[in-house]
């Protein structure tokens, strides 16, 4: 790489999931985009081994980059690494995973090694966070910090891992994240329990993936709930895309509102303070307002017409660059 690999600086992006959740584990469809809050990581080369900071709180993240970096055959050479960013913790905002991608841009930088390409590092990082951390989380955080654009969001087919860029064109609308207030620990949550549940009912309905469910009715409560929810939540992701593209944002309010119902009843991953914040949001003016990243707290994604104040504490979020080194 024709770079100065003594001091590198890598940044990654959060994701605001627009709409499309808990789909992706579930081989369906998400539309995701990178925010211009992140995660950076400062590297520097020195003698011995990898050191750094409690990195977020958990200190698993930093030897497991390392070791699955190193399994791919990347000698990380020792160095001290800095950690900084403006994403809060536990809001849904994706911060494990922006520091596991910057992390690995960083390390990547100092081995003087080109990283691997997005789908192969997405994997990595997806390690990192299940095996290493004890966090079920799938591709769909790193491939959006990953595969971000400034203006655009992307349509993920987890499935085919197609990626398809989706102009985000919201005509003076704003979108906004407010923090519930209930802090969310995807590995201390009912999160690892609802893929357990989508798990057990692909065994019921001898299907490979609930992508290819038709019907989840005949299966007992509460599966026969965590598959409508699977399979509506991919019909709004398609509608969402037309919405945009149409410029019919109220339709993109419905469907926002739609999802968080569905999230709430069928997949039950919402809190008291979760409904608390969707209903200041919607008081506030909002034309959709849903729960968003894993669930059971976490940050509220809702849609403001133009000109309507964003109601206190609620932060504008655009999209942005996805990783890169700075």
């Amino acid at each position: 790489m024709s770079m100065n690999p003594h001091r590198i600086r890598a940044f990654a992006p959060g994701r605001v999931n627009l709409i499309g959740e808990h789909t992706d584990y579930n081989d369906g469809l998400c539309l995701p985009f990178a925010i211009d809050r992140g995660v950076t990581v400062t590297a520097e080369l020195h003698d011995g081994e990898v050191l750094g900071p409690g990195l977020a709180g958990d200190e698993r993240f930093l030897p497991g980059t390392v070791a699955e970096l190193r399994r791919t055959g990347v000698e990380v050479p020792g160095c001290m690494l800095e950690i900084a960013g403006d994403l809060p913790q536990g809001t849904g905002l994706a911060s494990s995973s922006a520091l596991c991608v910057a992390l690995s841009l960083a390390l990547c930088a100092v081995a003087e090694v080109e990283p691997p390409r997005p789908i192969r590092l997405a994997r990595l990082c997806a390690t990192v966070e299940s095996e290493w951390a004890g966090q079920q989380t799938g591709l769909l955080d790193p491939l959006a910090a990953l595969l971000g654009e400034e203006g655009r969001a992307v349509r993920l087919d987890m499935r085919t891992l197609e990626a398809s860029p989706v102009d985000l064109d919201l005509h003076g609308h704003a979108l906004a994240v407010l923090d519930s207030g209930a802090p969310r620990k995807l590995a201390e949550s009912g999160y690892n329990e609802r893929r357990d549940e989508c798990r057990r009912a692909l065994e019921l309905l001898g299907v490979e993936s609930l992508r290819d469910a038709e019907d989840g009715s005949s299966l007992p409560a509460p599966l026969d709930r965590r598959v409508r929810h699977v399979i509506s939540e991919n019909e709004r992701v398609d509608a969402a895309v037309a919405a945009l593209a149409a410029g019919e944002l109220r339709t993109l309010g419905e469907l926002l509102n739609a999802s968080h119902a569905s999230l709430r009843d069928d997949y039950e991953v919402s809190v008291p303070e979760v409904e608390r914040t969707v209903e200041a949001c919607r008081g506030a003016g909002a034309l959709g307002a849903r729960i968003m990243g894993g669930g059971f707290g976490g940050s509220v994604l809702a849609l403001f017409a133009p000109a309507v104040p964003l109601p206190d504490g609620a932060v504008a979020v655009r999209p942005g660059r996805g990783a890169r080194l700075l």
